[in-house]
C-alpha cells in the first residue's frame, strides 16, 4: 500500500495542445513523483523508473476496474499500485535482478517495467529501441497507432537522456509528445494548473529530445475504451 499525500489525477487535462491532430491516453491515472508516498527516492535521481512505473500502473488498475464492471471502478486509489519497495521484490522474485537488488537505489529502466505490468496485472507490453532521439521521427506513427489503437499511457527512458518520462499524447503537426515529468518532488501540488504552468506535464516537439541518446519505450497492450 502506498502511504502519502492524495495524489493527482489526469494532470494533462485541460492543456493546450500544440497542433490540431493529438492523440490523448484514454481513461484515469494518478501522478506519481519523487516522495509522494514519504520515501526519499530523488536522491542520484534513482526513482523516476519506479514512479512512471506507478503512474501507468494507476493507469491500468483502472481500465482492468472498469472492464471488470466493478462498483470500485470509479474509485482508483493509491492502495491498488505496487509500491517501490514491492516493485524491487518483483523483480528479484522473477529473476531478473539479485536479492541485493532490495531496498537499493538501483534505477529501473523499459525493460523493468515491461515485466512488472505483466506481474502485477498480466498486461503484456511491446519494447520499441529508438536509437537516437533524432530518430524518433522515423517511429512517429507506430506512437500515432499505439495511442489510436489503445490508448495507454507510455514508459520512455533512455542512456544518455536517463530520465525516465510517462509519455501521455503524440501530436502530427507539429510531431510531439506530451511528457509527464516524475521529477517534482515536494508536497501535494495545488493543482494540475500549477504542474503545467511549472513544466512537469508538457509537450516536447521531436527536436528536445537528445540526439546523442537512444530511447526505449514501453508500450501496455490494453485497449482503454474511445
Amino acid at each position: 500500500m502506498n502511504r502519502g499525500h492524495t495524489l493527482l489525477d489526469d494532470i494533462h487535462r485541460e492543456l493546450s495542445s500544440p497542433g490540431e491532430k493529438t492523440h490523448l491516453v484514454r481513461g484515469k491515472y494518478l501522478y506519481y513523483h519523487y516522495g509522494c508516498d514519504e520515501l526519499d527516492d530523488r536522491a542520484s535521481g534513482w526513482g523516476c523508473g519506479y514512479r512512471t512505473l506507478q503512474s501507468i500502473s494507476s493507469w491500468v488498475v483502472h481500465q482492468q476496474l472498469k472492464t471488470q464492471a466493478c462498483s470500485k471502478g470509479d474509485n482508483l486509489n493509491q492502495s491498488s499500485v505496487p509500491s517501490v519497495p514491492a516493485i524491487q521484490e518483483a523483480l528479484v522474485a522473477m529473476g531478473d535482478k539479485p536479492h541485493t537488488f532490495i531496498g537499493s537505489r538501483e534505477w529501473i529502466g523499459s525493460f523493468e517495467v515491461c515485466l512488472c505490468l505483466d506481474y502485477f496485472h498480466q498486461v503484456p507490453c511491446k519494447i520499441l529501441h529508438v536509437k537516437s532521439g533524432t530518430d524518433l521521427y522515423q517511429h512517429l506513427d507506430q506512437i500515432i497507432s499505439h495511442f489510436q489503437m489503445f490508448g495507454a499511457p507510455v514508459m520512455m527512458g533512455g542512456d544518455g537522456d536517463n530520465s525516465s518520462k510517462g509519455i501521455l499524447g503524440v501530436c502530427e503537426e507539429p510531431a510531439a509528445l506530451l511528457v509527464m515529468d516524475p521529477h517534482y518532488c515536494g508536497n501535494r501540488p495545488a493543482s494540475r494548473f500549477v504542474l503545467q504552468d511549472d513544466g512537469w506535464i508538457k509537450w516536447w516537439t521531436l527536436h528536445k529530445f537528445m540526439e546523442s541518446s537512444f530511447y526505449n519505450l514501453c508500450f501496455p497492450q490494453l485497449v482503454a475504451p474511445t
